[in-house]
């Protein structure tokens, strides 16, 4: 998780960075403060979940897009699902979906692999 929600807070600039956007690109009203980056580990979907939340009671106004929306204190925007897979899995997501797995790349320090999908 601590790549997720790291010392820095690098991830948490990255997920306010949507509310910086909609600020400038759609004229909204966010209150960086107010939202708290938050990551989750969804055991069951066996996924990373990254929220902002609302530290109070707020509306938020985008005029560019139309709307306002109110968040009560606790409720997050749900921003990013980062999904887990075994390698296993990868290759038959990719059978599944038209594709074969040539090759795949496994790091021994860092759970992470790199695969090489090829159209059928």
């Amino acid at each position: 998780m601590e790549a997720y929600d790291d010392a820095l807070g690098v991830t948490a600039a990255f997920n306010r960075n949507l509310l910086v956007r909609i600020n400038r690109e759609l004229e909204g009203d966010f209150a960086l403060d107010q939202f708290e980056h938050v990551a989750r580990f969804n055991p069951r979907a066996r996924s990373v979940e990254m929220h902002l939340l609302s530290k109070r009671d707020q509306t938020v106004t985008i005029p560019a897009a139309g709307f306002s929306v109110r968040f009560a204190a606790g409720e997050t925007i749900w921003t990013e699902s980062s999904h887990k897979y075994s390698k296993e899995e990868v290759c038959q997501l990719a059978t599944n979906t038209g594709f074969r797995c040539e090759a795949q790349w496994v790091d021994q320090e860092w759970p992470f692999a790199e695969s090489l999908l090829v159209a059928e």
